[in-house]
Formats: structure tokens, C-alpha cells, sequence
């Protein structure tokens, strides 16, 4: 079971058995609602109360898994980050969250970090496999932080892509264009702290 649900089985448990307040806001509200609605034989209206909470508790995970997306370097702007992790869509795809940066000068920078997807078991095989990375054109082995990585770059272009498995379960990818090297990839990476990224979307 994950952390996220051991949170919200917990939180529903504390609700229906009358357990203290966990949370002063909206969650706690919900909880309360849940009880009230289960102990007058209103199952629907608890299931729904429930799932509400779920859905704010999971929106405070999502608001500190964003934290661990660098914020935009010197001469940097970026949108805000972005994230898919809920529900049928979690359980095909993972945890995906991605935030953009750009600069005045038109270059984009991506970045991307998926956890816990079904396709991440393929990915693991390419990063331990030195002879698929050798078949593909472009591409050079390296690694950061002791973590290991595919770097991808076409001659006479301004694409760049820099791409990590973390640990087995989180896969990290930085894709950038309008580059006149890789540095700039290269400071973003240096600006995230795998080994805290690991940890926080494998919970």
C-alpha cells in the first residue's frame, strides 16, 4: 500500500470512528460531513464527502511535489508547473509532472518526471543495457549523481535532451531547443536534487 493510500485510510477511519481533527480547513470539514452523513445511514453522502477530502489531500501532495521542480535560473522565466496524477490515469500512467522555462532569447527548456509508470520497466532496461544506448544514434551515456543518464543531441541542431532513471521507479527528462550547447540543461539538472525527488514520488 502507498503512502498516499495508508494517508487516506487513515483519514477515512478517523472520520467514521470519531477520531480528533486532523486538519483545520476544507479536508477537516469534509471528514466531519462524512461522519455526520455515515452515522444517520447516508452512505452515498459519506462516500462523497470522502472522496472530496481525498481530492484536497492529494492537491496538497501534488502542491509539494511541485517544489521539487527548480525554479527558474538567471535570465529565466517559466509557467507554472504542471501535474497528472489522479485517479484511472495515475494507475496507467504514474505521477507525471512537468514545468516549462524559457528566456527572452527563445529558448525552451522542459522538464519532466514521471513515477511509477507501467512503461518505466522498458526504460530501466534501456539505461542498464550500455549496447541499446550504443544502437541509438546521438545518444552518450552519463551520469549524475551517481544516477544514470542518456544525453541526446543531433549535430547542427539547437535540440538538446538529457534523460535519467532515478532510482527504479522515477524517470527524469529534460528536453531543451533554441540551444546553442547543453549548459543550460545542464544547470537545470544541477538545480534539482534527485535523491529528495526520489524519495517524495515513490512515498
Amino acid at each position: 500500500m502507498t503512502g498516499f493510500k495508508r494517508t487516506c485510510t487513515a483519514l477515512a477511519l478517523a472520520a467514521l470512528l470519531g477520531s480528533g481533527p486532523l486538519f483545520a480547513d476544507e479536508v477537516h470539514e469534509q471528514l466531519d460531513t462524512a461522519r455526520s452523513a455515515y452515522d444517520s445511514g447516508d452512505l452515498r453522502g459519506a462516500v462523497q464527502a470522502l472522496q472530496f477530502a481525498v481530492t484536497k489531500i492529494q492537491e496538497q501532495m501534488t502542491a509539494k511535489m511541485w517544489k521539487l521542480l527548480p525554479e527558474p535560473l538567471a535570465g529565466w522565466q517559466a509557467d507554472e508547473p504542471q501535474s497528472q496524477s489522479a485517479g484511472l490515469l495515475s494507475a496507467i500512467a504514474g505521477t507525471n509532472l512537468s514545468r516549462r522555462y524559457y528566456d527572452d532569447a527563445g529558448a525552451e527548456i522542459e522538464i519532466n518526471m514521471v513515477a511509477d509508470s507501467p512503461m518505466l520497466g522498458m526504460m530501466g532496461m534501456m539505461f542498464s543495457s550500455p549496447y541499446m544506448m550504443q544502437a541509438t544514434p546521438n545518444t552518450a551515456a552519463f551520469t549524475h549523481d551517481g544516477y544514470r543518464g542518456i544525453a541526446e543531441h543531433a549535430k547542427g541542431t539547437s535540440e538538446w535532451e538529457m534523460k535519467l532513471m532515478v532510482g527504479t521507479r522515477v524517470y527524469v527528462n529534460l528536453t531543451g531547443s533554441g540551444l546553442s550547447d547543453d549548459e543550460p540543461l545542464k544547470a537545470y539538472l544541477d538545480a534539482m536534487d534527485l535523491a529528495a525527488i526520489e524519495k517524495a514520488m515513490t512515498e
